[in-house]
């Protein structure tokens, strides 16, 4: 009975010491990433940097357009002929449109072209890292909860302990050393406890921010089933394929060079000649032998010289060319280790760590359902133990499945997968 009590006591502690969390309705996984595309500094950042290139994209596609220009003058002169001040008003309407460019503004179009197409291939990559975000800060929550059960549980069989270690003190059947030790164990246990509570807190935070919600901290957090964790996993070299071919970032790159190949074409254009159509309708309110009331042509416009900036330009696109080609050479290498990596990842989780911590589980519930059995026998007093090592077990072995939840995660955005392949999976 008087152990019964104690246990009551250190539930009560336990409850009284919860966070104190908001009161809405448990969170999913599902719900955590349907926010991928919610509002957040991030995307918008992303989003406003593709609405640029487009907006390059329609600039670069009006620089031939017909072009309609209204010159109108409201105006007095004086002309010795006319013998003093006499109005000189005009209004011109002028038409003008470019036929032959030596392919300046082709290469142009073509060149913000591919830049939009990369603006918005970064775009899903981000997407793709939203989403690996905002899983590892629900794992995060998920591995914290269980950590804090662990830790409650320890703690509490410290507390009977040093309690009970008390009692034998004062009728002198343990020395003053060993309940200190008992005392110092409760205390250490408390404190690590307590920690695992304030990691609760900062993990919901965390995972607030994330979700664009900071401060509303979920009160509970649904474990979900992962079931995606156990589809194939193709051989390397073949997924070494698929990513070279559809990898965003890689993809992303590779348009911009041949952006800056275009834009190096379209520099070297401008030193070439250009045909414009004009024509041309005017009145005056002072007739001269100069003027047109109509008019129409064909003008050639055609540098012949501009200096070194020609060779400027064309040198500043080039080395942006090779800046550009360097760093896709680079980023290839890296996608290539990532994808290594992740593919001796999970390969290590499911075949090793996965089994490993399962087995562990199975060994921790036997030893539960004996040490519950012995306790109704009162044979042992081991309970509150088995039950702090089955959480700990629990807290391994779920880990095991959020990293590797995690790490296909991460082989999706490597391999450009869309962001709904893991929903039609599961």
């Amino acid at each position: 009975m008087r152990r019964t009590a104690l246990l009551l006591q250190i539930l009560a502690l336990l409850f009284l010491g919860l966070p104190a969390l908001s009161l809405a309705a448990p969170l999913t996984l599902e719900a955590v990433l349907a926010e991928v595309d919610a509002p957040h500094p991030e995307l918008r950042v992303s989003e406003a940097r593709h609405a640029l290139a487009r907006a390059d994209q329609q600039l670069a596609a009006s620089l031939d357009d017909l072009s309609v220009t209204l010159d109108a003058t409201l105006r007095s002169g004086r002309n010795p002929a006319l013998g003093g001040y006499a109005p000189d008003h005009l209004a011109r309407l002028n038409i003008k449109k470019t036929l032959l460019d030596a392919g300046r503004f082709e290469a142009l179009r073509g060149a913000t072209e591919n830049e939009t197409a990369a603006a918005f291939l970064q775009h899903t990559d981000l997407r793709a890292q939203r989403r690996i975000t905002l899983m590892a800060r629900f794992f995060d929550v998920l591995l914290a909860d269980l950590a804090y059960a662990a830790d409650s549980e320890f703690m509490a069989v410290a507390y009977v302990r040093w309690d009970n270690g008390k009692d034998l003190h004062q009728l002198g059947q343990i020395s003053t050393p060993q309940w200190l030790d008992l005392e110092a164990r409760y205390q250490e246990l408390r404190l690590r406890r307590n920690d695992s509570e304030r990691r609760m807190r900062e993990k919901r935070a965390l995972l607030a921010m994330a979700m664009n919600r900071p401060g509303d901290l979920a009160s509970e957090v649904v474990d979900p089933a992962l079931t995606g964790n156990n589809r194939a996993l193709p051989e390397f070299d073949n997924l070494l394929v698929h990513l070279t071919a559809h990898n965003p970032k890689l993809a992303a790159l590779r348009l911009q060079l041949e952006a800056a190949r275009l834009r190096v074409t379209g520099v070297r254009a401008s030193d070439g000649p250009r045909l414009e159509a004009e024509a041309e309708a005017g009145a005056y309110s002072r007739d001269a032998s100069t003027r047109d009331s109509v008019r129409a042509g064909i003008n050639l416009v055609w540098p012949l010289s501009q200096g070194r900036r020609t060779d400027g330009e064309i040198a500043r696109e080039q080395a942006r060319l090779q800046q550009l080609q360097a760093e896709a050479d680079l980023l290839a290498l890296n996608l290539r280790q990532a994808l290594y990596d992740t593919w001796q990842e999970i390969q290590l989780l499911r075949d090793v760590e996965r089994k490993t911590t399962q087995a562990q589980a199975v060994q921790r519930d036997w030893a539960l359902e004996r040490a519950r059995a012995e306790y109704e026998l009162e044979l042992k007093t081991n309970l509150g133990v088995s039950m702090a090592e089955t959480q700990a077990a629990r807290l391994l072995n779920r880990s095991v499945e959020y990293r590797l939840a995690l790490a296909w995660a991460r082989m999706d955005a490597l391999l450009g997968v869309p962001l709904d392949y893991k929903e039609k999976k599961r």
